[in-house]
């Protein structure tokens, strides 16, 4: 009769746990209960519950994201990394749908990197997209009256027609960003990069592509692969939002005012739907 069942934990045997957080939507700044959208407020309590729990061989990331914010992108990735080091736990990252853009950003904060054949990975490269309103207010009889202190207050005013300066200085901050994004690619991936001019110049691949040119280690489900490494009774634990008391997700500090979950946030809300949307039909998605 074995006995190892009513030990205490330290000598029981226990079923190997791995912590789940789920990074999925469009990547921006926005911390609305409501929103769908993905930021450093909106995941790290996840994140933080995820690395502390104890014995844990590893942190498994569920990313499913068609980019955004270069700067909520870079704070997750940098996030993620510190915890990582901070706990010494292994970072296994599962690709769904998509990681472009700054969804792929996310993935390189893993030591491996797993998605379906079917999913959209890459798009290493910096974009910026506006309108130009200028005929039309003309059009339409209206007078913007814009007085500012400094010159280049309006640079690439949508009210007014396009400067050369103002593309080329534009171009100068992309291109700057996107070595940043080069940079960190090449760090995290190192030699597993293939030899192709096309990794870095904005394209977007399958997953049978992307394992080619080394942008994931190989193909498999998130279930499949944890056992697999960690054994057949190995169990993933979703860490999920903490809830306030209407049952709505909160950011960082689940703090939110009721002006905020029925008032002002709607509109900005829509416009993240809105533009989630129109950042996965990129991808055919």
């Amino acid at each position: 009769m074995s006995f190892r069942k009513f030990l205490p934990g330290k000598f029981g045997k226990k079923n190997v746990i791995v912590p789940v957080v789920r990074l999925s939507g469009a990547i921006s700044a926005s911390s609305s209960p409501l929103s769908r959208s993905l930021s450093l407020a909106t995941v790290a309590s996840q994140l933080e519950r995820a690395f502390k729990t104890k014995q844990a061989p590893a942190v498994a990331l569920a990313i499913n994201s068609p980019g955004g914010s270069p700067v909520q992108s870079r704070q997750i990735y940098q996030r993620i990394r510190e915890l990582a080091d901070r706990h010494n736990k292994k970072v296994l990252v599962f690709v769904e749908d998509v990681a472009a853009s700054g969804g792929y950003m996310l993935a390189i904060a893993g030591d491996e990197i797993f998605a379906d054949e079917t999913s959209i990975l890459g798009s290493i490269g910096v974009v910026s997209a506006s309108f130009g309103f200028d005929r039309a207010i003309e059009k339409i009889g209206i007078d913007r009256r814009v007085y500012t202190a400094g010159k280049n207050k309006v640079t690439l005013d949508p009210f007014q027609p396009e400067k050369k300066e103002d593309i080329e200085y534009l171009k100068e901050l992309q291109l700057e960003i996107h070595q940043v994004f080069i940079d960190m690619v090449k760090e995290r991936r190192g030699s597993k990069l293939g030899d192709d001019d096309d990794i870095f110049t904005g394209k977007f691949w399958t997953g049978i592509r992307s394992r080619d040119l080394g942008l994931i280690d190989g193909f498999g489900h998130i279930g499949t692969i944890v056992r697999q490494r960690y054994g057949d009774k190995a169990e993933l634990k979703l860490m999920t939002p903490k809830r306030n008391l209407l049952g709505r997700a909160t950011g960082g500090n689940g703090i939110h005012s009721h002006l905020e979950l029925f008032g002002s946030q709607t509109v900005d809300d829509l416009a993240a739907v809105a533009e989630e949307k129109a950042l996965r039909a990129r991808y055919g998605l």
